[in-house]
């Protein structure tokens, strides 16, 4: 089995990296279509979120591209938008740097994991052990949405199901078998929680519009009702998803022509669309900005790419929090469920290592079957051409004579069998490559693949 993930997070890489690399629904099915054209024998998963993009792939046998490859890979399949959002960074990326970095490289910022670490990463972030809010429970939806994403557009195959169905299923084991995240923290609730409640003393009284009607802009939209704003307007590019979601919440739903209008009533703003660019520019909030008569103005851009163009911080009474502002109060809560993540950990190493147990008894559990289905045919035959020889025996010797055969086959085949059932528990747990001893054996008595 051979996987490998490449990809970038919160953790090691700036904001501005993760926008070139940011993924949306539509662009994903794209891109995992195009890999296909390119790599037919290589399964993939690309998993893309506000604080991540990782390219999961898998092979049997096949030798998997390098790092530089699917680095141009994505980049490839980013450029269109790249060259809409920033023309600038489009062209620092296209020479392997990024305007702020421009002395390296990108992909001095990004992760390359194979095989065991390729597989504990990925159980890491299913379980939320590796999010910017730990024990936050979204993620393991957007890693299901991946996977069934894959699978749509034909990318996946039997590594890719394995390793992903059992990551669903170490998540929620550790949901279940920890308190990693009994309660159910998320940037949203951070955002409106404490972030909000920096600017304003009580949300009750506040205008909020939500751009953006997915998921993220619903939990958000939950947790002001919760904080007991009663005026909220949810502006989305499909008017019809503004309506459901605004009906489900008492909202109010507005065409997204009249995002501005509803900007200059606005308090607080929070904005989750997934666009690849700013759908509000400096240029925009300036022809908004006389309308507001110097009202504070609170906006959270949860979006990655970003929203807002960031020179509309530094307008008057504007505050502008990103994704990574939210870093700081997420670190504090990550600190509360800290005692829960050495159990959580053990969790995740004692799968990595079973799944790979169970992959290589399933592997070699197959050579076996094959060579003593191979080695039985053979004792077979011998055994009709022998009686054929001497019809004299019995029916009684011919069982003895079968009986003696059966043992010699059982002898014959226990020392190499007990080999490869050794190596397969305690020789290859460290390994992404095939056993040799299993290869050598599948040579040698020519079972095939």
């Amino acid at each position: 089995m051979k996987l490998r993930v490449l990809g970038c997070s919160h953790h090691q890489t700036p904001l501005e990296i993760r926008e070139l690399l940011a993924f949306g629904p539509s662009e994903t099915s794209a891109a995992l279509k195009r890999w296909m054209a390119l790599y037919d024998s290589h399964e993939a998963v690309l998993l893309s979120t506000c604080n991540r993009t990782e390219l999961y792939i898998a092979s049997e046998t096949e030798p998997l591209p390098d790092k530089d490859v699917l680095v141009r890979f994505l980049l490839d399949c980013k450029e269109p938008h790249v060259e809409a959002y920033s023309p600038q960074l489009a062209e620092a990326a296209r020479h392997g740097a990024t305007t702020k970095h421009n002395k390296e490289s990108l992909t001095d910022h990004l992760f390359l994991h194979d095989g065991r670490d390729a597989l504990e990463h990925l159980f890491l972030v299913a379980s939320s052990l590796d999010s910017m809010l730990l024990g936050e429970t979204q993620i393991l939806s957007q890693v299901k949405s991946a996977y069934l994403t894959a699978d749509e557009a034909g990318a996946t195959g039997p590594i890719t199901h394995g390793v992903f169905q059992r990551a669903l299923k170490v998540a929620k084991m550790i949901s279940a078998q920890t308190n990693i995240n009994r309660k159910r923290l998320s940037i949203p609730s951070v955002a409106i929680g404490d972030f909000a409640l920096r600017i304003f003393e009580q949300l009750s009284d506040k205008r909020a519009l939500v751009l953006g009607a997915g998921e993220m802009a619903e939990e958000t939209v939950r947790y002001l009702k919760e904080h007991g704003v009663s005026s909220i307007s949810i502006a989305n590019r499909s008017f019809e998803n503004a309506q459901t979601l605004a009906e489900k919440w008492q909202g109010v739903p507005v065409a997204w022509e009249g995002r501005f209008d509803a900007l200059r009533e606005a308090d607080l703003v929070v904005s989750t669309t997934g666009a690849a660019s700013p759908v509000v520019t400096l240029a925009d909030y300036r022809k908004i900005e006389p309308h507001r008569s110097g009202r504070t103005l609170f906006v959270l851009d949860l979006a990655v790419p970003r929203d807002f163009e960031a020179a509309i911080n530094e307008r008057p009474g504007v505050f502008l929090y990103t994704v990574d502002d939210l870093q700081a109060t997420c670190e504090a809560n990550r600190l509360e469920r800290t005692r829960e993540l050495p159990k959580a950990k053990k969790i995740v190493h004692q799968e990595t290592a079973r799944f790979l147990r169970d992959f290589r008894h399933r592997r070699t559990g197959a050579v076996i079957q094959r060579l003593r289905a191979d080695w039985e045919k053979t004792k077979d035959e011998e055994l009709i051409r022998l009686f054929n020889k001497l019809p004299q025996l019995d029916d009684h010797d011919q069982e003895v004579v079968r009986y003696a055969f059966d043992r010699l086959l059982n002898k014959l085949l226990h020392p190499p069998l007990e080999s490869l059932r050794d190596e397969s528990d305690q020789g290859q747990q460290e390994q992404e490559t095939p056993s040799r001893l299993l290869d050598a054996l599948a040579r040698l008595f020519r079972l095939g693949d």
